[in-house]
């Protein structure tokens, strides 16, 4: 997504008060609300200082993102502000290690509100983009970034291709061809700048798994399509499931497509490795075609924010520890005879906004009830119905490796009395698994992380 469509230089700021009310005033100064038109700051402002007091804003890198719905005819308007000493809150020691405030104000009828929020959100928590941004040694270089970093054009320069990858390129494009592929995919978190593969792959569908806004922003001729997903560990290809995966999803990859994959250890800056990929043989354990892969009105942007959050419990635990939960997404009204909960359901009564998965505010949330016995409950748009629920599915006959635990057992088990999809993380190995149908597809295997 083009975010910097929405971003004016005028409304890129090095902010005067150190006071983050103050921060928030300067911000909406600089946008362009008219009196005449019924827009009064100060009762934005107060509007957005409520909305801080009852759940904060700040995204833990250094970075808060105050955001609003207000009735206006644009559909979005960016302002940021960078405080490198920080700002002071009623005191709290969190808004004292923010150096960047990105303020979003969002008209009430734009839909796209939340995957807006939360693709801002994955741009911004990149803690390296955030020091660069504040780093930068003056004001023009840091709105250049910013630009850069919500998917603008980049400076010229920015990419190196050395002759050991420009020869990989080079015999990954001959077996792209004996192999009669009609897609490449670039596993771009190789690279620590842009790839640029404009003069490689002709006649090929290029495809870019990104990591980043930043990584993603290329030469708008050098790649067909961008798939943003993030690599865990330090294995070579070790996003590409996921990747192909939520290509299905989005209709970038058909179910019988052949794809050739390059990639090599995440910031390695070499490529190393080349993978013929035949999907219809990959997937057909799991899926039989494309229209089976998702259950009917899930949004692909739904389950690829599940599977992120499940990743990232894979592989970073809580507090050190590992972390097993269950996710069942979909078709909710037929998943709720079968659950029941363990605990008071610690969503219950909140707006649908606030529970939403897409909402990136509550991938804390969500993490710190993973510790709850029982799994969440995810309705097809992404509002989290209840977590700490049991699900006691029909014994319907499924098949499952053994050593797999009863998280395992309920996700096929329910997933193949409803249409839902299930996704498993497993406390013991921090494999992470998808269900659909009864069948299931390993994403990530925690044990077979190689360097």
């Amino acid at each position: 997504m083009r975010l910097d469509r929405y971003l004016a230089k005028s409304r890129i700021v090095d902010l005067q008060s150190t006071e983050f009310s103050g921060a928030l005033d300067e911000l909406l100064r600089l946008c362009p609300l008219k009196p005449e038109d019924g827009f009064v700051p100060d009762e934005i402002l107060e509007s957005l200082i409520e909305r801080e007091q009852t759940m904060t804003t700040c995204l833990d890198n250094g970075v808060a993102l105050p955001h609003i719905r207000i009735p206006m005819k644009r559909p979005y308007i960016f302002a940021v502000g960078r405080c490198p000493l920080g700002v002071d809150y009623e005191g709290l020691e969190e808004y004292k290690d923010v150096r960047l405030i990105f303020l979003l104000l969002a008209s009430d009828k734009e839909k796209s509100y939340l995957n807006v929020l939360a693709s801002l959100a994955r741009v911004l928590q990149d803690p390296l983009q955030v020091d660069a941004l504040v780093e930068s040694p003056d004001l023009k270089s840091f709105r250049d970034r910013l630009l850069v970093s919500m998917g603008g054009p980049l400076a010229r320069g920015g990419s190196r291709i050395t002759k050991f990858n420009r020869l990989i390129f080079k015999e990954a494009e001959k077996i792209a061809k004996g192999a009669d592929c009609n897609s490449v995919m670039i596993l771009g978190d190789t690279f620590e700048e842009r790839v640029d593969m404009k003069d490689h792959f002709h006649g090929f569908k290029k495809i870019l798994v990104a990591p980043s806004m930043t990584a993603a922003s290329q030469d708008s001729k050098s790649v067909d399509a961008i798939i943003p997903t993030r690599s865990f560990g330090r294995q070579r290809l070790s996003s590409l499931r996921s990747a192909i995966l939520i290509g299905l999803t989005r209709g970038v990859l058909k179910y019988n497509d052949r794809i050739c994959c390059v990639g090599g250890l995440p910031k390695s800056n070499r490529l190393d490795s080349v993978v013929v990929v035949d999907l219809e043989r990959e997937f057909q354990s799991v899926f039989t075609r494309q229209g089976d892969i998702l259950p009917p009105s899930v949004k692909p942007e739904v389950l690829e924010r599940v599977l992120a959050i499940a990743l990232e419990l894979a592989v970073e635990g809580r507090e050190g520890k590992p972390v097993g939960s269950l996710f069942v997404v979909g078709d909710t009204e037929n998943v709720k005879p079968f659950t029941k909960p363990l605990v008071l359901n610690p969503f219950y009564g909140y707006k649908e906004e606030d529970r939403n998965i897409l909402n990136p505010f509550m991938d804390e949330t969500i993490k710190e009830f993973s510790s709850i016995d029982g799994g969440f409950l995810i309705r097809e748009d992404g509002v989290i119905e209840s977590a700490g629920t049991y699900i006691h599915a029909p014994d319907h006959h499924y098949e499952l490796p053994s050593g797999l635990g009863t998280r395992h057992s309920a996700g096929a088990a329910i997933s193949l009395a409803t249409e839902c999809i299930a996704v498993v993380v497993s406390s013991s190995s921090g494999q992470v698994t998808l269900f659909r149908r009864g069948k299931m597809l390993p994403l990530i295997e925690k044990a077979s992380d190689l360097s």
